[in-house]
């Protein structure tokens, strides 16, 4: 009798045991990752109060500059070598071209002010230094470097042409206020790019200068500066825009806080290999102030028309701006093609300005979300390649409203050869959306794009149709492919070195 209840009692433990471990089997996160962001977060240094310091009126911003190296020995000299200084990178090897190239905005063009040669007085009220006024500017000068414009906190400093700051400014009462580059004084170059607020990127705008944690849960919950995921060293700060840049050396992602596979769901942690955080938790950018979208140049000049800074300007033509902007999705592994001055166009085709790089088969590309800029404007109908017009001062554009003339200055400033036939091209330029990031509350369910109506093309990226339909290993199968042809591309490049 008691050996049978003994057996009663294993079988029973051993039927609890059985439903334990499928419980634990089936329930079980085994890809989730502790998140800990917050190690990934600089800490902010002391603030120093300068107010002791800074005891003497100063003439120039060149003055508050020397002043400041007095402790800071080194920072100007740091300085000199970043992108703010130089505009303008490393020069890189650029696939299908010869040599190395160096681009920035020192050198290219761009669909929405076009270019900064011929117009440096006022390009260059953005640009971290003092005097930049033509071509003769002298990059190697520490005297012109400018603190105020990246740690006022005064709220009062203004730059004006070439530069300098304006007339009024209380160089004094700047000074001692000087901290941590706080949003403000990133926005007030990044937010208004472009020739005004939301021009350029769509997801950098003055309603980030205070915003609530929907419009971006960084910035809004947790009050983030922008430096906090740009870190920097030695003033070099982190971070690459494909409108400028053709390299992603220094680039900053969400893993550099974030875990990879943080999510809860193993079904969504499956998608991080394919999909950008971005495109999930980024569904709508402009989301207070409405973004740039069409620029035609080729309006510009009607003294007839009414002029509203939406929608049309004498001096620079006709616009669309959209509020609330769905983004464009692309594959992208970090790199873009780009227009450089002199290429060759078919006008009778939109021309990419910086098409980013990535295609379905490639095992670096993630879907991203753009914001895609469309514009009409000057090209050369008879060499077919792109102008960078004068528009600013003596004989611009802005001032005489003579095409032929601001076009001929400009190409001569550009090095750039003109027939004196000119017309008007179509143009995309792209901007990767890494801002804006909405509550996780928020962000893109599975219907989103795993629907009738979803928001992704998926034969436009390379699939036969929804994954969920049709399955994933199109994607698998063409990384597979595309591995194998670099791995023999290597073996013959071996091989033909050896060979000489």
């Amino acid at each position: 009798m008691k050996l049978s209840e003994n057996r009663w009692l294993f079988g029973l433990a051993t039927i609890v045991l059985i439903f334990s471990v499928s419980i634990w089997i089936f329930t079980e996160k085994s890809s989730v990752q502790i998140d800990e962001p917050w190690e990934g977060v600089p800490v902010r240094p002391a603030h120093v109060d300068h107010k002791a310091l800074f005891t003497e009126p100063f003439k120039t911003g060149q003055e508050v500059t020397k002043a400041c190296l007095v402790c800071h020995e080194d920072a100007a000299q740091q300085v000199l070598h970043t992108s703010h200084w130089r505009w303008e990178s490393d020069p890189v090897q650029l696939e299908g071209r010869e040599g190395l190239i160096a681009t920035g905005k020192k050198n290219t063009i761009n669909n929405f002010c076009i270019g900064i040669r011929g117009n440096w007085e006022s390009c260059t009220a953005c640009h971290a230094g003092y005097g930049w006024e033509d071509e003769k500017f002298d990059f190697t000068n520490a005297d012109n470097v400018d603190c105020l414009v990246c740690h006022d906190q005064s709220g009062t400093y203004k730059k004006g042409k070439k530069g300098n700051p304006v007339k009024g400014v209380n160089l004094l009462e700047v000074a001692q206020s000087v901290a941590i580059p706080s949003r403000e004084n990133c926005g007030g170059c990044h937010f208004r790019g472009g020739g005004g607020n939301a021009v350029k990127h769509g997801d950098l705008d003055e309603s980030l200068f205070y915003p609530s944690e929907e419009l971006d849960v960084h910035m809004g919950r947790y009050d983030f500066y922008c430096v906090d995921c740009h870190k920097t060293k030695e003033h070099n700060i982190s971070g690459r825009s494909i409108s400028v840049s053709v390299d992603n050396h220094n680039q900053i992602a969400c893993i550099d806080c974030h875990n990879n596979k943080l999510h809860e769901d193993e079904r969504l942690n499956a998608h991080t290999d394919t999909v950008a955080c971005q495109t999930c938790h980024i569904p709508l950018v402009a989301k207070e102030q409405a973004t740039k979208t069409h620029w035609d140049w080729s309006e510009a000049g009607d003294s007839d028309r009414e002029e509203d800074s939406h929608h049309y300007l004498k001096i620079k033509g006709s616009f669309i701006y959209k509020k609330n902007l769905k983004p464009t999705y692309l594959w992208y592994n970090g790199l873009a093609d780009r227009y450089l001055l002199g290429d060759k166009i078919d006008a009778n085709q939109m021309t990419p300005m910086n098409l980013p790089k990535g295609h379905i088969g490639d095992p670096k590309a993630k879907i991203w979300p753009f914001k895609v800029h469309w514009a009409k404007q000057p090209y050369d109908s008879k060499l077919n390649h792109l102008l960078q017009p004068k528009t600013v001062g003596k004989e611009g554009y802005w001032s005489d409203f003579d095409w032929d003339k601001a076009l001929r200055l400009g190409a001569n400033y550009a090095d750039l050869e003109y027939s004196g036939e000119f017309g008007f091209a179509e143009t995309q330029m792209y901007w990767p959306l890494t801002h804006m990031v909405a509550p996780k509350e928020e962000a893109l369910q599975c219907k989103a794009c795993h629907s009738d109506k979803g928001i992704l093309d998926w034969q436009g990226l390379g699939f036969p149709g929804d994954p969920v339909k049709w399955g994933s290993t199109e994607r698998a199968r063409l990384i597979k492919v595309d591995l194998k042809d670099e791995v023999q591309l290597k073996n013959s490049e071996n091989m033909g070195g050896n060979n000489e």
